[in-house]
């Protein structure tokens, strides 16, 4: 079985500006990158009860599997000197699954990027769409999501990353989200032989 591969660069906006789609690899090899940052990155993650999206074309058996979604790996990098942003990359692996009641061969699917002040409140959140067209014979497709540079701003030179949160996770309906929360899995593979 082939393993399809891309990468999708994705720029958050308002709140979360962008500085002409620059990673932070990129802005630690320029202007104050010799300086440590002052505290901690924000922790990064997939919300448990949106990280898998499984999608029934009937009753919540493996044969009525439609798409299937789940988020594998969550990383960040982040910088930040003196009073100025936290300026974070953000990279998401997937895998999505077309089970035996899907229907078509593309599939769009919706995640979202949600900067939180940590256990107190969102301070913004942005949703992506993506796309993925499983090649024929093909049942499984992984992708690699990047998401350009966070910002995210800061009151003080005080204030540390880790009084931030990066949270990502599928848009979900609230039986999907139900379903994830009690405990109940159907893998990429759900349905296939």
């Amino acid at each position: 079985m082939r393993i399809s591969t891309f990468i999708k660069t994705a720029c958050l906006l308002p709140l979360l500006s962008l500085t002409a789609c620059q990673t932070a690899q990129e802005v630690f090899a320029i202007g104050e990158a010799g300086e440590k940052n002052p505290g901690p990155c924000p922790e990064a993650f997939a919300l448990y009860e949106t990280s898998r999206l499984v999608q029934f074309n009937g009753k919540e058996s493996f044969s009525d599997v439609g798409f299937t979604a789940e988020i594998n790996k969550v990383r960040s990098l982040c910088r930040y000197v003196g009073d100025g942003p936290i300026n974070a990359d953000l990279t998401l692996d997937i895998s999505f699954g077309r089970g035996p009641a899907a229907v078509g061969q593309t599939a769009i699917y919706e995640y979202f990027v949600a900067v939180t002040r940590k256990d107190i409140d969102v301070i913004n959140k942005e949703v992506f769409p993506i796309s993925i067209t499983f090649p024929e014979g093909q049942d499984i497709v992984h992708a690699t999501e990047t998401v350009g540079q966070i910002r995210i701003p800061r009151a003080n030179e005080g204030t540390s990353g880790a009084n931030f949160e990066i949270i990502v996770g599928f848009v979900l309906t609230p039986e999907q989200i139900a379903f994830n929360a009690d405990g109940k899995r159907f893998r990429v593979s759900a349905g296939q032989n």
